[in-house]
This record gives structure tokens, sequence and C-alpha cells, in this order.
């Protein structure tokens, strides 16, 4: 079963979603994990447009990517939801590690009203789902891992 990190800033939003979906919606067929680089706490309006779609992660704990690292951890697909500079700033993992780079935008970012941050949220959401959907299409492929 393939090992899958995802990586965000903090761990706090973007990350955590790609982390519920690919356990979600891999059904069984991946082991999911969300880091951040600078562990902060869970986004609000994360686990409330998470739980809308019926999946509560308001008890995740936010884990360092570094502790993880440090623990001698391996993946077989890290994948950064972060903008392409602080992806960057992600460890090289040892092993045969597939690097992947995601940019979705950070819900920490978002101003506005409560709904409408919640409809900037929901946004995210919805894209991060879709593209976990397709990564699982794909990776479903052996050659995929190759």
């Amino acid at each position: 079963m393939p090992k899958v990190l995802f990586v965000c800033i903090h761990n706090s939003a973007r990350s955590q979603i790609a982390e519920a979906y690919l356990n979600l919606l891999g059904k069984g067929k991946f082991n999911a994990e969300s880091a951040g680089l600078e562990p902060g706490k869970l986004n609000p309006y994360v686990v409330a447009v998470m739980q809308e779609s019926g999946i509560d992660i308001s008890h995740h704990p936010t884990t360092s990517v570094f502790d993880l690292f440090k623990e001698g951890r391996k993946y077989d697909a890290v994948v950064t939801v972060c903008d392409a500079a602080n992806s960057e700033r992600c460890p090289i993992f040892p092993g045969k590690t597939k690097r992947i780079a995601w940019s979705f935008e950070d819900p920490a970012s978002f101003t506005g009203s409560k709904e409408e941050i919640m409809e900037k949220t929901r946004k995210v959401r919805d894209e991060i789902k879709d593209k976990i959907t397709a990564f699982i299409r794909e990776a479903g492929n052996l050659s995929y891992w190759i």
C-alpha cells in the first residue's frame, strides 16, 4: 500500500483536507498522512467545510514534517499542497520517494465575512478533492510508482 505524505505550511488546512480525502476515497489502497513546515492549529473554517462533507477532522493533530523526517519515516510520495517557494522548504525523504507539487490557495489568507471565507474554503476543499480523485485514478496504475 503506497504511503503518501501531504505537506503544507501549518498542517492546518490543505494538507489535512488532502489526507482525509485520500484515506476516504482511496478505500484502503493508500496510507495518507499530513504534516506542516511550521505546525499550527487546525483552521476552524476547514474543520467546518469538511464536516459539511461528512468528514470530521476536528481531532486531527498538526504535525511537523521535520519530526517525521527525523524519525526516519519513508513515503512513496510526498505531495506539497502549498505555493512553490514553500514547497522547496520540504525535506527530501530517504528512499525512492516521488515528489509532487500541487498549489492551492491558503485558507489562512482568506478575508471577508464568515460566509465569504467559508465559500472560498469550500472552493479549495473541492479543488483538493478533485485532485485527489485524479491522483487515485493515476496512481492505481503500477507504472505510476516506477
